[in-house]
């Protein structure tokens, strides 16, 4: 991910947390309503799944495939945004890690 993008997602972050704390709330309170912010992302997603595959008889194919990735990409920057929130100073560094923590599981070793 670039930096540009990383410096996006701090600022986001950065905003989203003074004004929170503008309303009182402790950052473990602002943490939990972001990792909820997150739910219902994916429950956008998981909605626009059903309307890509039509299954909803009241509302048909309500949603395409780009839809879907929309709110995907949603999903993704909610949790960027949430991460930078939970650890301001070294986000980009902290996902490094575990991503390539959880990567190894799949991936074959290189050198």
């Amino acid at each position: 991910m670039s930096n540009d993008s990383w410096n996006t997602i701090r600022t986001l972050a950065a905003l989203f947390t003074q004004l929170d704390t503008a309303r009182d709330m402790t950052p473990e309170e602002q943490w939990t309503l972001q990792i909820l912010k997150i739910s219902e992302e994916v429950g956008e997603a998981a909605q626009a799944v059903i309307g890509a595959r039509g299954t909803n008889p009241r509302k048909g194919d309500s949603h395409t495939w780009e839809h879907v990735q929309e709110e995907v990409a949603d999903c993704v920057i909610t949790g960027m945004v949430t991460l930078a929130r939970m650890r301001p100073d070294d986000a980009p560094d902290y996902f490094a890690t575990v991503l390539a923590k959880k990567a190894a599981k799949f991936l074959p070793y290189s050198a």
